[in-house]
């Protein structure tokens, strides 16, 4: 096993990536230091962990592996899903390893928990998973920024689709918990907007392996569709049961969030068919196709959009700290907002007052087994949400940072 290997399995990883790369101003003696919090072993790994490591170096190599004179430092660390020890990682990384930036923060709780404390502490956080809409809202941080995607701009893409077809009554299965609960929200604000509602939700703990009696639920309810409002392990699961119950013959099942690596593990036969919005997909075009090609020599499997997003929100820090001269965080902060985002997944994005990275979303529809001419071959994009239209209105956010 390699050193990385290594030191991944021991849940918290350093390494130094360094190149000739010229060098900016002169800055501080220690070297630049980036974080990846993530979820190395639970439910999320598949759509973190490990692939978000790997992310976040293979941005650090692109970048040229230094800034500021010095090599940039990579650590992770497992945060098992638990506010707490997530805290605990990332109050040592701030205090004592001298960590400037930390991303992934696979889970809500952990993510408002870690950006609360580096808001505190001056410290830059910029979530690249998680889909709690809190964030950006009441507990919006001047050093954080929500990368990828929220739970706002996937139902605005899944649920508003759906419903403009006409689906009126709703039932959500959703996981128990702030994501769970947040997704649900927010898909019920756009579901009022065209005249659907909801007629019954049931909810299942974190990990959960026995869905029967939310599907028996749900598939008795007379829904037109049901929204799963969960991910990573759960929604395979999930998904297997409904066609073991034949949920979906005669009503829509509609994934609020899934990922490729969801897909892949559960099957076309499973998936075929379904709605759903992501912000990356490994397949859209020559430049997302050429990088995932390397991400999957290293991975064996094609990336998620929270490790796309690691990937992008690394390569633009370690600009910004560039441009700036410094890793003071309001300096560099100040140089991504200033910047737009630019990189082989996604053009034209800013960062909003509120710490919304806005950008284009796209609609999926999954591949029937037949369709699908590949491996990883899954998705159709069948839309394209600009970036205004796919997250919330700055006008309807809690946020106290914005200029009213």
């Amino acid at each position: 096993m390699s050193r990385l290997g290594l030191l991944l399995r021991a849940g918290c990883a350093a390494l130094a990536i360094a190149s000739a790369a010229p060098a900016a101003e002169a800055g501080p003696d220690d070297p630049v230091k980036i974080g990846v919090l993530t979820d190395m072993s639970g439910p999320y790994s598949d759509v973190g962990g490990p692939g978000s490591v790997e992310a976040v170096k293979m941005a650090i190599e692109d970048f040229g592996g230094s800034t500021l004179g010095k090599p940039v430092v990579i650590v992770s660390g497992d945060h098992q899903n638990k506010a707490d020890i997530g805290s605990n990682i990332a109050r040592k990384w701030f205090d004592v390893d001298g960590v400037d930036m930390v991303t992934d923060l696979t889970n809500s709780a952990v993510a408002l928990a870690v950006q609360a404390l580096a808001k505190d502490q001056k410290k830059i956080n910029l979530v690249s998973s998680t889909h709690t809409t809190e964030l950006t809202n009441k507990a919006c941080s001047p050093y954080g920024v929500h990368w990828t995607f929220d739970a706002y701009a996937l139902s605005a893409g899944t649920a508003g689709a759906v419903a403009r077809e006409g689906a009126k009554k709703w039932y959500f299965i959703s996981a128990d918990y702030t994501f769970g609960r947040n997704l649900e929200e927010n898909a019920e604000k756009i579901l009022a907007k065209y005249g659907a509602q909801t007629i019954g939700k049931s909810r299942h703990p974190l990990n959960n392996s026995d869905f029967s009696s939310n599907l028996l639920q749900a598939q008795a309810s007379g829904a037109d569709v049901i929204a799963v409002a969960n991910t990573g392990n759960d929604l395979s699961n999930l998904m297997k049961q409904a066609a073991e119950f034949q949920i979906g013959k005669s009503q829509k099942l509609v994934m609020l969030s899934a990922f490729v690596t969801d897909i892949h593990a559960m099957g076309l036969d499973n998936a075929k068919g379904s709605v759903l919005t992501e912000a990356f997909y490994w397949n859209r075009d020559a430049d997302s196709r050429k990088w995932s090609e390397r991400f999957f020599k290293k991975m064996g499997k094609m990336p998620t959009m929270i490790q796309a997003g690691s990937y992008s929100a690394t390569l633009h820090y370690l600009a910004a700290v560039n441009a700036a001269g410094s890793k003071d965080a309001d300096k560099v902060m100040q140089k991504m907002r200033d910047t737009p985002i630019n990189d082989i997944f996604w053009k034209n994005g800013r960062i909003r007052e509120d710490g919304v990275m806005t950008h284009d979303m796209l609609l999926i529809q999954v591949k029937s087994p037949e369709q699908s001419k590949e491996p990883w071959d899954y998705y159709d994009v069948v839309g394209v949400i600009p970036g205004e239209q796919a997250f919330q209105p700055l006008s309807e956010s809690a946020c106290p940072l914005i200029k009213r």
